[in-house]
């Protein structure tokens, strides 16, 4: 089966749109739509918008703004256009044939900046079982040989559609039979997945970074950890989720991932596909939102982070907003405006480190309101179990015996289940070692 997916990259390209209905303007979507062009390479070289109350249902914008598009790639050389909206699979057929030059759609643009920023195996499998969903209903406008095959070996075998079968049948029974296989393998590596983040939970609190794609996630990552995580300004740089250890002012330590930006109208096909490298915020303690506070569009941006969560069903999870970027601000007043909206909210820049200090300690304050304090004495023997307490687990004074180690410690009450044989003084089976509050 040929490419299920078309490809910009160093094309030039004509962006097209239409306004509201109530004819607001829509030049921050077609700036985004320009910079995803980019992201695929491509050359932007003009821009049409169309004012009109609903899409027309054979091409979409109007058969006058069609002409006046086909006149434009004519006369600018013009390889694509790039429709920052949903087509059907008939409006691009009959855009194609009216214009005489390659359309593509929003979705089909973003699946192929997936497709070129896909790393490791489990994101190429999950951005081609994308690409082949999206592609299924869109397979006739793929194929200039439509016509009946010549002959088959298989003759009229029970079972075998025989030498009739057209190459746009056949293709399809191939692509959806790869979209099966598909489908199982990447089931596996959720399942794998899911153990190996809950693994990582039982004994962590885990911090995962969410946001809009280049809201900065990646330079914040970099700074709470040291870790050398890829942040470029570009849209999708990171496809595959990092986790690194966030070792806190107070001695308390945290698992901070960092994911797969989101964008308005993500294509639920690669929302679904992409569940796995997902499921460290699906299990996280702590969601940090991070939101880009120069970008005009911040609160679209958070209503479209939000629905992503919604449909990964991590919607209700305790999330603090971080406002990045702040010294991009030109004007204070800017952030004042976002913090009265989001008041629970902090400022920072991950850029200058402004409100990382601040941030810190209020992770710490979270994390402290987690722990149970309380005293153990651990055989010598367990070396695996007092080196884990020593990673996860704030050890505030510790006695070495011949036989035992005698700790007082905070710890989160996940690791309760591990430690009750080992209480120090127990009031009761039910309690283990003394507890003596919560933190702050």
């Amino acid at each position: 089966m040929r490419q299920s997916h078309k490809t910009v990259f160093l094309e030039r390209a004509l962006l097209a749109g239409i306004a509201d209905g109530d004819g607001a303007p829509r030049g921050q979507e077609m700036e985004e739509l320009a910079r995803l062009a980019e992201t695929a390479g491509a050359e932007v070289v003009d821009r049409v918008v169309q004012h009109r109350e609903t899409p027309g249902a054979k091409y979409y914008i109007g058969s006058g703004k069609v002409g006046e598009i086909a006149a434009t790639v004519e006369a600018q050389k013009i390889d694509v256009v790039i429709f920052d909206h949903d087509l059907s699979p008939a409006q691009i057929r009959n855009l194609e044939k009216q214009i005489n030059r390659k359309v593509i759609d929003r979705t089909e643009l973003i699946l192929d900046i997936f497709a070129t920023h896909a790393r490791t195996q489990q994101a190429k499998l999950q951005v081609e079982l994308a690409q082949l969903e999206y592609s299924l209903p869109r397979l006739r406008r793929m194929w200039t040989h439509l016509g009946q095959q010549a002959g088959g070996a298989l003759g009229g075998a029970i079972g075998v559609r025989g030498p009739g079968e057209k190459q746009l049948e056949k293709d399809r029974r191939i692509a959806r039979r790869r979209v099966f296989e598909l489908k199982k393998e990447i089931e596996v590596i959720e399942k794998r997945k899911q153990r190996e983040v809950g693994a990582r939970a039982l004994d962590n609190y885990t911090v995962s970074l969410v946001g809009y794609t280049n809201a900065g996630k990646s330079t914040l990552m970099n700074a709470l950890t040291g870790a050398d995580v890829v942040a470029e300004d570009r849209l999708f740089s990171t496809l595959d989720t990092r986790t690194r250890l966030w070792k806190l002012p107070d001695g308390s330590k945290a698992l901070l991932s960092d994911t797969v930006g989101f964008i308005r109208n993500l294509p639920t096909g690669l929302v679904t596909s992409f569940h796995a490298t997902l499921e460290e915020v699906v299990q996280a303690d702590l969601l940090l939102h991070i939101v880009d506070a120069s970008d005009p569009e911040s609160e679209r941006q958070i209503e479209a982070v939000e629905d992503v969560l919604t449909k990964i069903g991590a919607r209700e999870k305790d999330t603090l907003i971080l406002f990045n970027k702040t010294d991009r601000l030109r004007d204070a007043v800017e952030m004042t405006l976002l913090a009265r909206r989001h008041p629970d909210s902090l400022a920072i820049s991950a850029k200058t480190g402004e409100g990382l200090a601040g941030l810190a300690t209020r992770i710490s304050k979270i994390l402290a309101s987690r722990l149970v304090e309380l005293e153990v004495e651990i055989p010598q023997s367990e070396g695996r179990l007092l080196a884990d307490l020593a990673a996860n687990a704030m050890v505030l004074q510790r006695e070495d015996g011949p036989e035992r180690v005698r700790l007082r410690l905070r710890a989160p009450k996940r690791l309760l289940w591990r430690l009750g044989r080992y209480a120090a003084g127990a009031a009761s089976p039910d309690v283990p070692g003394r507890v003596s509050g919560g933190g702050d």
